[in-house]
């Protein structure tokens, strides 16, 4: 079987896709643990905002990683609903950023998630 570049530079983007995706979950799943385990240790480091925040931040990124997979094997649907949910998340992020009061930690967090998912955006839209 013979592959062609066309076919080789997207099988390439797709992985590339699928492991950004999973390293926004990581991330996301991560803070979820770090503002359980600063709420015990370190009160001080938390607020309500970073709760909601971060669980929100948590369950759509599990979602983005459904809609990757779907798009890795194929489905145009799948393509299309990450595509909306990362310029929604991406659009969320930004407007967080600025509205919601965090810890300075988080703001570094969601900072790296906004950077991840740029990455995606970038892959998603070629």
């Amino acid at each position: 079987m013979t592959t062609t570049h066309s076919t080789t530079t997207t099988d390439r983007r797709t992985r590339a896709v699928t492991w950004v995706v999973g390293a926004y979950v990581a991330l996301s799943a991560l803070t979820v643990v770090a503002i359980a385990a600063f709420a015990r240790v370190a009160p001080s480091l938390v607020n309500p905002q970073a709760w909601v925040r971060g669980v929100i931040v948590a369950a759509t990124s599990v979602l983005t990683l459904v809609f990757a997979r779907g798009a890795a094997a194929g489905s145009a649907r799948a393509l299309l609903r990450l595509r909306i949910i990362v310029v929604i998340i991406l659009v969320a992020i930004g407007a967080v950023l600025f509205l919601v009061p965090l810890p300075a930690w988080m703001i570094a967090e969601q900072i790296a998630c906004g950077v991840l998912l740029l990455a995606t955006a970038v892959l998603i839209f070629r």
